[in-house]
């Protein structure tokens, strides 16, 4: 089972440059939870600083009872070994081949045979589809197989928070598609906390139990999917449904003039909200829940169409 991150005021600065300030928000421990912004908000930033890359002005990062904020390097390195991290390029070494990619953190953590090690690497290599390619070079492969190898060496230490940088960055929608499955699928099977960044939409919409949104320095929400997507505030409305009306502009935030601009449109309707991804086995994830349970219980009606026509209506029968 993952472990809860618990955040609280963080702010981060560089010199005299605001990054964001005083974050506050729970990682649910064995969910899957994603962090939206527009560019430049720090999205990349706040996953370094979860695991101590990056150390916080203020405030604090809680894992099973340790601020990563404050605390000594090596208590530092040994709660580092709860994390997985999936880089956004896959950072792979370049002259090795993805057996020893996906095999370095066994060799360097642990104490491990070469035949378990062995064992555990094709282990996570079958978990990720990349069974046969474990000769190959990193620059003999396509971007969605370099993906797949960070993961799976992000696995190979069984981590319980699972870090994830836009997974999606240089794939097409089909290998989008696949490695969101993918996401869900290992959550499934291995209960780890999961924080994913990304621009991604349709990720968004549809991967996570939760969802954040970092814009203008500060996060301005964060809570379960459903909370997100049937949120009419207008920075959230408008970064989730992908609308160019609404206060988020070219250069993150418009100027008076380009509201004034819009003071007669309204914000378009909201799109139904889908179900959320399975596992492709059928079966329930642990920290999954009904759809339309999150409306029901705080009395939303939802934007028309959600959930496949699932009852969901405040009073209505589950």
């Amino acid at each position: 089972m993952g472990v809860e991150v618990a955040v609280t005021g963080l702010t981060k600065k560089f010199g005299k440059q605001l990054i964001w300030r005083d974050v506050t928000l729970t990682l649910p421990a064995g969910e899957v939870s994603v962090m939206l912004g527009p560019s430049g908000t720090g999205k990349s930033v706040f996953l370094k600083t979860l695991i101590g890359l990056v150390k916080p002005n203020e405030g604090s990062v809680v894992i099973e009872g340790v601020d990563i904020a404050s605390c000594p390097e090596r208590e530092l390195y040994e709660i580092r070994k709860l994390f997985g991290v999936l880089f956004q390029d896959g950072a792979m070494f370049g002259s090795m081949t993805l057996y020893d990619n996906v095999a370095f953190p066994l060799r360097e953590h642990t104490r491990k045979s070469e035949s378990e090690i062995r064992k555990i690497v094709m282990e996570k290599m079958d978990l990720t589809g990349l069974v046969g390619a474990e000769d190959k070079l990193p620059g003999e492969i396509s971007g969605g197989m370099r993906k797949r190898a960070g993961l799976a060496r992000a696995l190979v230490l069984d981590p319980e928070i699972l870090l994830i940088d836009e997974p999606d960055s240089g794939l097409d929608p089909v290998r989008t598609a696949y490695i969101n499955q993918l996401f869900i699928d290992l959550n499934a099977q291995i209960d780890a906390t999961f924080l994913i960044v990304t621009h991604d939409i349709n990720t968004a919409r549809t991967v996570p139990d939760n969802i954040g949104l970092l814009y203008h320095k500060h996060l301005a929400m964060f809570g379960p999917r459903e909370m997100l997507l049937s949120s009419t505030e207008p920075v959230v409305a408008q970064f989730l449904n992908a609308q160019r009306v609404g206060p988020i502009g070219m250069s993150e935030e418009k100027d008076a003039d380009e509201l004034a601009a819009e003071a007669g449109f309204d914000m378009p309707p909201l799109p139904p909200i889908t179900r959320q991804l399975e596992p492709s086995n059928g079966l329930p994830r642990r920290a999954e829940r009904p759809a339309g349970e999150w409306c029901r219980e705080n009395g939303i009606v939802p934007p028309p169409g959600s959930f496949d026509d699932a009852v969901v209506a405040p009073g209505s029968a589950g």
